[in-house]
């Protein structure tokens, strides 16, 4: 039965590694800068004994977390500047689409004030005229003409259409200039959200290798621990969508942790309460610290089922999440080798624990 386990993980293991690969290839086709991130840890002696080979290994897999971590929060920022990309864009196709009317609309008054006046006036009049209407804006012809006293009241109306196209043209080009700006800016921090990404992916799977290494050398009885007693136990929630994402979460015990994994049968620590959510059509994104966005938060100790626990010394190191599903215990995917299973809360509110939010309720 051990061997079927430690087995079953190290697939686990070796399926994360080529579903983040795969992934985070489809994002590096655009070029960027190099970002700074964590350089990729140095391989650690062999370890002297059993205990030691534990506690390596349980370093190494909390090491992969956080690189997978900064993963998925560059993945979550590259999904919302290529959204904000793609409104830049929009925005200037209709900014392009007005400034060529108002211009089409300047060009035709324009010809219109000409022929009425071309009407009423001769000579050297309407050649003076003429060159007033190629002003260098409808304030400065305004006034020109105006002062000539030249125009009849029955050119009023042509005058006023022209002076309103004149201004909503110099605003159809301000407005495309702006909209071209943005989706420039827009574009070059896709690019280097991109290349972000694609570090990121290279620390995790150096991480990930490390890890399997690790696993080998723990002991039969070490690799017992890490999958922990079996607990297959009813639960159900309490009323509402919290305790449903709950008994969600709870469902899935005894299926493995897979870096980068979101369901249905395998998870990473944000993976878990972002599946659990959606069961109840609640959307989280697929990163602990994008989620640690979501909700109101909860005081320490006020915690009900659903509520989100959150571990880090800070907002942006957060590197994972579980979920509190009632009676001082709670539900997670907490670390390579070892399958969703419920722990026990925190306890005094030290140590790792930052803080836990109320997506809803």
């Amino acid at each position: 039965m051990r061997d079927v386990a430690s087995q079953r993980t190290k697939r686990a293991v070796r399926a994360g590694l080529s579903v983040t690969a795969a992934a985070a290839a489809l994002l590096t086709s655009v070029p960027g800068p190099a970002l700074a991130l964590p350089l990729a840890y140095q391989q650690p002696p062999p370890p002297n004994s059993a205990s030691e080979a534990l506690a390596q290994y349980e370093k190494l897999t909390g090491q992969a977390e956080q690189v997978n971590e900064d993963l998925l929060a560059a993945q979550t920022d590259l999904d919302k500047k290529k959204a904000a990309l793609a409104q830049a864009n929009q925005d200037l196709a209709a900014a392009k689409t007005a400034q060529d009317q108002a211009a089409a609309d300047e060009e035709a008054f324009r010809g219109q004030v000409d022929d009425l006046t071309s009407a009423s006036f001769q000579g050297a009049r309407f050649n003076k005229l003429s060159a007033l209407l190629t002003g260098s804006s409808a304030d400065d012809f305004l006034e020109r003409a105006s002062a000539l006293g030249i125009l009849a009241a029955d050119n009023e109306e042509a005058l006023s259409k022209l002076t309103s196209a004149v201004n909503m043209a110099e605003d159809g080009r301000n407005k495309a200039a702006d909209a071209q700006k943005r989706a420039a800016d827009a574009t070059a921090a896709a690019q280097a959200l991109t290349d972000k990404v694609a570090k990121s992916r290279d620390d995790l799977n150096a991480q990930i290798e490390q890890v399997e290494e690790a696993y080998d050398e723990l002991s039969g009885a070490d690799k017992d621990s890490l999958m922990g007693d079996s607990d297959n136990s009813v639960y159900l929630g309490p009323a509402g969508l919290g305790g449903g994402a709950a008994e969600a979460a709870m469902s899935q015990r005894g299926k493995m942790y897979v870096w980068g994994a979101e369901g249905p049968d395998t998870y990473d620590c944000s993976g878990l309460t972002l599946w659990a959510y959606r069961q109840v059509g609640i959307s989280l994104p697929h990163s602990s610290r994008a989620q640690y966005g979501y909700g109101k938060s909860v005081a320490y100790g006020e915690w009900k089922a659903g509520d989100l626990l959150f571990y880090g010394s800070s907002a942006g190191s957060i590197h994972h999440v579980a979920m509190y599903v009632g009676d001082g215990m709670l539900v997670h995917a907490s670390q390579s080798g070892t399958p969703v299973k419920t722990g026990a809360a925190p306890d005094g509110g030290g140590g790792d624990y930052l803080g836990a939010k109320r997506i809803v309720g």
